[in-house]
């Protein structure tokens, strides 16, 4: 075991993963982890870049917090590996379903899980959980620069 792999102690914050600053860092942490797989959290608050007049999350953030989970979980690895933090790029979503949504104050439970990977591209399911309830679910296309 590695003196990296030592120190890589989770929760973790995502800034330390991400390049995302606020107000378009949405995910707070990450809190489990198996490689190409992991949990993440995230508070909505006021300030988000998505958020509406009326408190709630734009349905389009629901993806973006996908993305930013599984790109969480990639830095994390990629720091595990003990290789720099590569770049991620969304390209698309597939079957994503919007079923509720979330509003400030609300703390989300982001689970990823990589379903595909082909020269540098990742398809990846996403379920975004309010304690039990789940408010999105779906597929998203990335490409990760090497």
């Amino acid at each position: 075991m590695t003196s990296t792999t030592m120190t890589m102690t989770l929760p973790m914050a995502a800034q330390k993963l991400l390049p995302h600053r606020p107000p378009m860092l949405l995910v707070d942490a990450l809190v489990a982890f198996t490689p190409g797989c992991g949990t993440v959290v995230s508070e909505v608050h006021a300030e988000d870049l998505f958020v509406c007049e009326d408190g709630s999350l734009e349905p389009v953030a629901f993806i973006e917090l996908i993305a930013q989970s599984y790109a969480a979980i990639k830095g994390y690895e990629d720091t595990l590996n003990g290789v720099p933090v590569r770049e991620g790029f969304l390209v698309g979503g597939r079957q994503v379903k919007l079923l509720s949504k979330a509003h400030v104050g609300d703390r989300l439970t982001i689970d990823i899980e990589t379903s595909g990977q082909l020269e540098g591209f990742c398809v990846v399911d996403g379920v975004v959980r309010c304690d039990e309830e789940i408010l999105a679910e779906g597929s998203i296309k990335l490409w990760i620069r090497d």
